[in-house]
């Protein structure tokens, strides 16, 4: 719809310069995103008409969030991409999969969301291939919440594709997807631009102290500038008469836009209600809405002339201020006709969710029918990953439903979905609308458990165990069952708090332990939490047996998903403390696939960590690398409040004593203002691996000895005792040492596990006598080399290496100091490869040290890609795994060759080898 081009970019010179060379920077072949924030009215739209116009020989895409009272998943996406859905077949088989399910082409499982979102790049990318493309997003606070990751996630991946992305977002806003993109604040004119700005729309004589006044309240706001002197007469013009306070300028714009509506045809003004009550925009459904209502397409004319509307391909308001003030000014009866009509013209079988929303809309009661085609709706929703559009749906079904009790259960159903989505807020405010209706102690009992899970999930903070431990001893006398799968939730929630919760491990043990034993025969969920409470109140060797058939149970998926879902980290917790490396990883990848599946990005987000940390322990850092890029990813686009454990460990083995302590105390000090003490804990532990590994025994001390001073018998308190071991060992407090062998002996010894008994023998090695000493480290040696667990095995081969050397037995600690080197260099675990290249150094071998020099020439992404093309990966399963296009992993290998002096991958071998040879012994 055409603006006048003065007034749209009065001013300004700043912004246009700033969107002038964002498509300067992309004609050149990179990509660019830049997010636009500021009040409504403040011109955000009018820049992005501006960036349209200046974008010759771009392929322009323009989409606008629409606020809604429901959400339909992915629509956002949707919209964006189907301009450029031609090219869909050209994308890898399961990126067409992932996106023709998610737009509901296609049918079959819910797709990974992140998989989805990687299409979404692949399609952007291969749309800017011809010519560069420019998406311009509009009220991008009003995407779906789905889209909204998406976006954010392409935004935050563009590189080399050719792609301009602009959002224009309004403030204030609580989205949190778009935080930390560029940015450009966008405030009111300066006084000068916005005298300008009011002489093209005031032709008569206009009082100097009423345009000084007009410009002081509305703030400088274009809009404002624009609309308000239009309702003003020429009196009030001419003599000055007191404006409305800036503060509400919203709420008097679209008083200013009610006025102008108001003076249309009545049939005008129902076509506009027709298209505000659309949520997508589609021009065809409107027209067939409209002809339900015998509504002609001649209704559209004095719309467009007033420049309020248009319905061209699209239906386009001239503000989204009109959309709004149009639909909250509506009577009830005008909005259920129009939504009626909508549904008239929507299609139930091809658009099922749609034709349930606009029914529920229309509906003026209680209607049990679409009540229950809403219920329906939300399990579509869910089973495509799109849990709040799921919560949407069960809150106005709940708000249709006759019986009162069916009704709570839709609100807490949707409490529930909106938990797993990470949209807290809505979910605390759903259990607030639980409270408002009539409830018995065991819904009271049910509203706190909710609570206390969005405690939980939402900061693993402090007061989460308290508030769910109180739950379950509510429901103990109304639902035993329920009960106990809350003290399972409160032991979990105590686990993350740590020594900050307000009721810790030991106190939620104590009341499980004393509950009422179940009624039925043992499910998982209640051996899980028989394990874990004895673990705590009787002890390892109690608990031992119970985990073990706990974690079996799991395995054997004798478990739901909603029931992975919210147990699955504490089936891994288990398999941890029974020293059970096969089933950890085995649970952990479960629990990935689930999350993912499921759309519940804030449990992903920790099944993530648990799986960095398994590829971290098992030696594979690209892949524990590749684990954190995607928690980053999860995290940024849910603002998932979890410390980063698989990071944090994957620094600690590499032993770069920077990156881990700027990440170890970044975590330290955000874990202690959310009440997560695991996370500090873990932070400290790390700590005291990197100290191990430097050399600095007296800092690792310290740090160990930190770490282990938790509840005994708990995972990490036992990790750090090896630490404090070597610590103590080499500092001469070997009192330290033996006292915390006893407590390490006691937690390795029931487990009876080579990963166990491994840890235990390398331990009792340093504090033995010799002949004693000889025949741990090589039993060490040999329980590790039957794991997966290569940085343990490297790590005992240095130990007896250093050990045998101090002996003088020289030709024996070469043997095991060559290969104990040749490990950790290979793994990449730096600081320990180092230690021992000076221990063979000290034997009389020539070692030389490793040249950094073609690793500093990369940066760690690109050598990553790097190794992954050397290993015959295509563009395509590259960019699949690091999230990122295809053309940005093309743009990146051709960065690699120039510094690597290669001109194609067949010399990535060569090359890449030339580093790690440099590694080797001479």
């Amino acid at each position: 719809m055409a603006s006048p081009r003065l007034p749209a970019f009065q001013g300004r010179t700043r912004e246009r310069q700033v969107l002038d060379r964002l498509l300067e920077t992309v004609h050149t072949g990179e990509s660019a995103a830049l997010v636009i924030r500021g009040e409504a009215g403040v011109g955000k739209t009018a820049l992005l008409r501006y960036c349209a116009r200046q974008a010759s020989g771009y392929r322009v895409v323009q989409i606008a969030g629409i606020e809604s009272e429901m959400e339909l998943p992915y629509a956002g996406v949707h919209q964006l991409c189907a301009p450029l859905l031609d090219r869909l077949t050209d994308l890898p088989p399961p990126q067409q999969d992932a996106l023709g399910i998610a737009f509901g082409l296609s049918s079959g499982a819910a797709p990974d969301r992140f998989l989805v979102a990687l299409a979404t790049l692949s399609l952007l990318a291969l749309a800017a291939a011809g010519r560069p493309l420019l998406c311009l997003v509009d009220d991008a606070q009003w995407l779906d919440t789905v889209s909204g990751q998406i976006v954010g996630f392409v935004a935050r991946r563009l590189a080399a594709e050719s792609v301009a992305m602009v959002l224009a977002l309004r403030t204030p806003s609580t989205e949190r997807q778009l935080e930390d993109l560029p940015e450009l604040s966008l405030g009111g004119l300066a006084d000068e631009d916005a005298r300008a700005l009011l002489a093209t729309v005031v032709r008569g004589r206009l009082d100097d102290r009423v345009r000084d006044r007009i410009i002081e309240e509305t703030g400088g706001n274009p809009l404002a500038l624009l609309e308000l002197p239009r309702g003003m007469g020429s009196a009030e013009l001419a003599g000055g008469f007191a404006l409305p306070d800036a503060r509400d300028l919203p709420d008097h714009l679209e008083e200013h836009y009610l006025r102008r509506i108001g003076g249309l045809p009545e049939a005008t003004q129902q076509l506009m209600l027709v298209a505000a009550a659309d949520p997508v925009g589609d021009a065809p459904l409107v027209w067939r809405a409209a002809e339900t209502l015998g509504i002609g397409r001649e209704a559209a004319v004095p719309a467009a002339g007033e420049q309020l509307l248009q319905i061209g391909t699209r239906v386009r308001f001239r503000h989204p201020l009109v959309r709004s003030a149009l639909y909250r000014s509506a009577s009830a009866s005008d909005r259920r006709a129009a939504h009626g009509a909508l549904a008239i013209a929507t299609d139930p079988d091809a658009d099922p969710d749609r034709w349930a929303w606009h029914r529920a809309q229309a509906t003026s009661g209680p209607d049990d029918e679409v009540a229950a085609a809403l219920a329906r709706a939300a399990g579509r929703a869910q089973a495509r990953g799109g849990l709040a559009a799921a919560a949407a749906f069960l809150e106005r079904s709940a708000n249709l439903t006759t019986d009162p009790a069916d009704g709570v259960e839709r609100l807490l159903a949707a409490a529930q979905c909106n938990v797993h989505a990470g949209a807290f807020d809505a979910a605390v405010a759903l259990l607030a609308a639980v409270e408002s209706r009539p409830l018995d102690e065991f819904g009271r009992a049910r509203v706190e458990l909710l609570r206390g899970r969005v405690a939980s999930a939402s900061s693993a903070g402090r007061e989460a165990p308290a508030r769910l431990l109180q739950a379950a001893r509510r429901l103990e006398p109304l639902d035993p069952g329920l009960a106990r799968e809350t003290y399972l939730d409160a032991w979990g929630a105590a686990l993350f708090a740590g020594r900050l919760a307000d009721a810790d491990v030991r106190e939620v043990s104590r009341a499980a332990r004393a509950a009422p034993a179940p009624d039925h025969e043992l499910r998982p969920n209640d051996l899980l939490l028989d394990g874990l409470a004895r673990l705590v109140v009787e002890g390892r060797a109690a608990a031992t047996p119970t985990l073990r058939e706990a974690v079996r149970a799991f395995r054997d998926e004798k478990v739901s998903g909603e029931q992975w879902l919210q147990w699955g980290v504490l089936a891994s917790s288990a398999a941890v403390t029974l020293w059970d490396f096969d089933g950890w990883d085995a649970v952990s990848s479960r629990q990935i696939e689930l999350a993912r599946d499921a759309g519940a990005l804030g449990l992903l987000s920790i099944a993530l960590n648990g799986q960095g940390m398994i590829a971290a322990w098992s030696g594979d850092f690209e892949v524990a690398e590749a684990l954190s890029a995607e928690d980053d990813a999860v995290r940024e686009a849910t603002g998932t409040l979890i410390s980063p454990y698989g990071a944090m460990l994957l620094a600690a083995f590499r032993g770069r004593d920077d990156e881990s302590s700027v990440l170890a105390d970044a975590t330290i000090e955000d874990a202690v203002a959310r009440g997560e003490g695991l996370g500090v804990q873990l932070a400290r532990w790390a700590t005291a691996v990197v100290d191990n590994g430097l050399g600095r025994y007296e800092a690792a001390l310290t740090a160990a000895t930190i770490a282990s001073d938790e509840t005994a018998g708990l995972f990490i308190s036992t990790w750090a005792l090896p630490e404090l071991i070597e610590a103590s060992v080499r500092t001469g407090q070997t009192h330290l040492g033996m006292a915390a062998l006893e407590r390490l002996a006691d937690a390795t010894r029931a487990a009876h596990s080579d990963w166990s008994l491994g840890v235990e023998a390398r331990s009792r090695a340093l504090l033995s006598d010799d002949e004693e000493a000889e025949a741990c480290y090589q039993e060490a040696v040999h329980r590790f080399s039957s794991t997966p667990l290569r940085p343990e095995l490297a790590r005992a081969q240095l130990l007896y290496g250093e050990w045998l050397r101090r002996r003088h037995r020289r030709v024996d600690a070469r043997e095991q100091l060559r290969t104990a080197h040749e490990l950790l260099a290979g793994i990449g675990m730096e600081a320990f490869a180092e230690r021992a290249r000076r221990e063979l150094l000290a034997t009389g071998e020539k070692v030389r040290k490793r040249s950094d020099d073609t690793r500093d020439q990369l940066t760690p992404q690109e050598a990553h890609i790097a190794r992954l093309a050397r290993d015959g990966r295509t563009n395509s399963e590259i960019g699949t795994e690091l999230y990122i296009s295809a053309r940005t992993v093309e743009w990146h290998l051709r960065k690699v060759f120039t510094k690597l002096g290669i001109v194609s991958r067949k010399g990535l071998q060569d090359a890449l080898a030339g580093a790690d040879r440099r590694t080797a012994p001479a």
